[in-house]
This record gives C-alpha cells, sequence and structure tokens, in this order.
C-alpha cells in the first residue's frame, strides 16, 4: 500500500469494512454502471472523478476521501491525471441508507 494507506485500510476495519485495493492510469475511464451491493470506496493515492447519473451531479475524489455508494446507484468514473489507488469494500445492498455520499476527508 502506498503512503499512509495502511492508516486508511485501518480504519475501515475498525468500521467492520474488509477493503480491498485497486488501482488504474491517468484518464482511464468506467462507463455508466451500477452495481447489486452497496460500495464504500476510500482513495488512497491520486484522484478519480465519479459522475451520479441517478443524481445529476458528479462527485470530485482526492487521497484519503470517501466516498459511500449505495447499490443501483448508476455511475461512471474519469480517473485523474496521477493515476488513482482506490479501497474498495462491498456490503450487502440496503446497508448504506439513502443516496450516494460524499464523506470527504472528515471521515
Amino acid at each position: 500500500m502506498p503512503g499512509d494507506a495502511s492508516g486508511l485500510v485501518e480504519r475501515l476495519r475498525a468500521e467492520g469494512l474488509a477493503a480491498a485495493p485497486w488501482s488504474n492510469g491517468p484518464g482511464d475511464v468506467y462507463a455508466a454502471h451500477c452495481h447489486d451491493y452497496d460500495k464504500v470506496l476510500v482513495v488512497a493515492r491520486g484522484s478519480i472523478r465519479f459522475g451520479l447519473r441517478d443524481l445529476g451531479t458528479a462527485i470530485e475524489l482526492a487521497a484519503g476521501e470517501r466516498l459511500d455508494l449505495p447499490a443501483g446507484t448508476e455511475h461512471d468514473a474519469r480517473v485523474g491525471p496521477d493515476g488513482v489507488t482506490c479501497l474498495e469494500a462491498h456490503l450487502p445492498a440496503g446497508t448504506l441508507a439513502g443516496a450516494a455520499r460524499d464523506r470527504g476527508a472528515t471521515w
């Protein structure tokens, strides 16, 4: 894990979340899609922009920031200019209440 990602892993673990890392290069794009599970995503390095089509908004995440994404939320993504490494945990659908929420660096 790069930098202080171990601290992020510990914070997620303290919430009972088992997060796995993934990475993408600069400018990589994910087409619009949704999942049948709730997702908690934390950026460990770099940046990524999530387009939340159902909500008509986008969320920019940088290192140390978190997004809670309920099941069925349509989203796309574009990796920032320095690439991205994220930690991602999956939860049963319905575990996260309400709409997608950007917790920023304050979580």
